[in-house]
């Protein structure tokens, strides 16, 4: 099972989709141009249904095999993001301040190839539902895909994910069984104090020193309160006050930040713990703090057989496969069709480029033949 030679054949076209929509991208669920395209190619490959809106702006093409056998499902993602593109390439984005700086555009080009010739030759049993999802960069366009019932609507029994990874050579893939990428969630703080004078300290409550003491004091549950191989990061970003004035103790300050965590029991831990910590430093420094943590994209978890899978068919299309890469801290909310079905999700190589969300990250299209060959060979060798 190398690569498919109709693959090969097929390159120039697929890469065309591809730098139409890198050309053209679109955020979050405003993928309309992006998904009137996928459906209209989907019906002219022949695909038995095509369905639009599916998530708001998702949309599912099915495909039915030559016989009875399991339904598999088979996911890209759509959408760019607010990025300003620094590449110089005769197809960058017509867009200014959007791109597809995470190559969403190639793994929808790579599911659309897969798709024509899963249409075409029907080499399989089973029915492959190819999925084109809207709104992975922080939109949760997986989530509402499945809350619009997506799984039972199709009857889809397994699912399979795949994303492009710069570092990695073209033609190789990676995987891990269990957790593959983390849990995000964030949080807002607002620390409110007693502002004052700059020159009289002592008549306020400095909330930018009592912040400094909270930024510095949540970096201890990492390094002191979970296992050292508990895998958690605490992040914060932002940090805004009520004041811009150089000779002002601001009255109130807001801090933004992340946790991620590869651990459902560490993320509950984290989630008290952090307000424990925000609060009780505040206080201790005569200051109140409110903690506002919001839960976001679930760990994404492969469950070990159909990871194993998953590799036996990579290998089989280039006999490159690492099968115990490194955790990513990074979040993908393929998660949540992980959550309702047993799966697996997989890096593919994009080769020595500059990484994802960055402005002058490209997509390599000498990728296309080995991801458009791994969707396919998932539907026929499972089937």
């Amino acid at each position: 099972m190398p690569v498919k030679n109709r693959f090969a054949e097929m390159l120039p076209e697929i890469t065309a989709w591809r730098r139409d929509f890198h050309a053209h991208p679109e955020l979050l669920f405003d993928v309309h141009r992006t998904a009137a395209r996928v459906a209209e190619l989907c019906r002219s490959f022949g695909c038995d249904e095509v369905v639009e809106g599916v998530g708001k702006t998702g949309v599912v093409a099915v495909i039915k095999g030559r016989g009875p056998g399991r339904t598999i499902g088979l996911r890209a993602d759509m959408d760019a993001l607010p990025i300003h593109e620094q590449t110089g390439l005769p197809y960058a984005s017509q867009t200014p301040g959007k791109m597809h700086a995470c190559g969403h555009d190639g793994h929808t080009a790579m599911l659309l190839g897969a798709a024509k010739y899963l249409a075409e030759t029907r080499n399989f049993d089973g029915v492959a539902v190819c999925i084109f999802q809207p709104a992975e960069e922080g939109g949760g366009g997986g989530r509402e895909m499945v809350a619009d019932g997506m799984m039972t609507r199709w009857g889809i029994d397994e699912v399979y994910g795949m994303h492009n990874m710069p570092g990695i050579p073209v033609g190789t893939f990676a995987i891990r069984p269990g957790a593959m990428m983390a849990a995000a969630d964030q949080f807002e703080v607002v620390i409110t104090g007693k502002g004052g004078h700059a020159a009289k300290p002592q008549d306020c409550v400095d909330t930018v020193v009592v912040a400094a003491h909270v930024i510095t004091s949540v970096q201890t549950i990492a390094s002191r309160n979970v296992d050292p191989l508990g895998q958690v990061v605490v992040s914060i970003c932002v940090v805004e006050t009520d004041s811009t004035a150089y000779n002002v103790i601001p009255q109130v300050v807001k801090l933004k930040g992340t946790v991620r965590t590869m651990d459902p029991k560490v993320q509950d831990y984290v989630e008290r713990r952090l307000a424990e910590v925000i609060e009780g430093t505040a206080l201790a420094l005569g200051a109140r703090a409110d903690v506002d943590y919001q839960r976001g994209y679930p760990v994404t978890m492969n469950a070990p057989e159909n990871t194993a899978h998953a590799a036996e068919v990579a290998r089989a299309i280039s006999g490159r496969v690492d099968e115990d890469v490194a955790p990513m801290m990074g979040a993908e909310d393929f998660s949540y069709m992980l959550n309702e079905r047993p799966g697996a999700y997989i890096f593919v190589g994009n080769g020595d480029t500059a990484m994802v969300h960055h402005p002058a990250y490209n997509f390599d299209d000498n990728a296309i033949p080995f991801g458009s060959s791994w969707y396919a060979a998932m539907v026929e060798a499972r089937g």
